[in-house]
């Protein structure tokens, strides 16, 4: 019995910890990164105790909620750089970032955010960046991306991206397809304009109605 007892030990814990993990994920999607720990705790059924044990600090947990994610964003920028054709390649980035983004509201604040601690996160939102920053480059030499362009405008358009709001995440993706494709529209060096993805409706009906009958 005795001989037991820590391997259950370990497996409570291991246990507690995913819990809180998903748990931490799915309340930092919705509501973003100000929602406080013991929410973050009851949600996973555990005693704040118990997450501060695994993760001391806020800046612990939101890395590693968010470290499956942020490896998605290292492949999406992999997947830019290897396109040969660097505007194609920028907008890919745009795209996949701005849907990845939608889907967790929490990334878009935890790309932002400073987590000096964090030395893994940080050195992969370095890497992004780099990346992205280095795609735009080709892009501007190629004579595709217009050349006052610069990288915190990814960022803004993350930021903007990250406030669309909509009743089901299909509709929430859907708005963000098309909104990534007004950035890129704005981002474009040359005045062609290519077609947008489809309108999906965002505001209640009667606030549409009232808009309509305002105009």
């Amino acid at each position: 019995m005795t001989d037991r007892l820590p391997h259950t030990l370990r497996s409570d814990a291991l246990d507690n910890r995913e819990r809180i993990v998903e748990a931490a994920r799915a309340v930092f999607a919705v509501d973003g990164l100000d929602v406080p720990m013991r929410e973050v705790a009851r949600r996973a059924g555990v005693a704040p105790a118990t997450l501060y044990r695994r993760f001391p600090t806020k800046e612990m947990l939101v890395t590693e909620a968010f470290a499956e994610q942020m490896q998605a964003c290292h492949t999406v920028v992999d997947e830019g750089l290897a396109d040969p054709d660097p505007w194609h390649g920028f907008c890919l980035v745009i795209e996949k970032m701005c849907e990845l983004h939608a889907r967790d509201r929490g990334f878009t604040a935890a790309l932002i955010s400073n987590f000096p601690h964090a030395v893994d996160f940080e050195a992969r939102r370095e890497y992004a960046l780099k990346a992205i920053d280095e795609l735009a480059r080709r892009a501007k030499e190629a004579g595709r991306l217009r050349p006052d362009f610069v990288l915190d405008d990814v960022l803004l358009v993350l930021m903007a991206n990250s406030g669309i709001h909509a009743t089901s995440l299909t509709t929430q993706v859907t708005a963000s397809r098309r909104f990534a494709a007004l950035a890129i529209s704005a981002f474009r060096a040359s005045p062609d304009v290519a077609p947008l993805p489809p309108v999906v409706p965002l505001a209640p009906p009667a606030s549409v109605s009232r808009r309509s009958r305002a105009g």
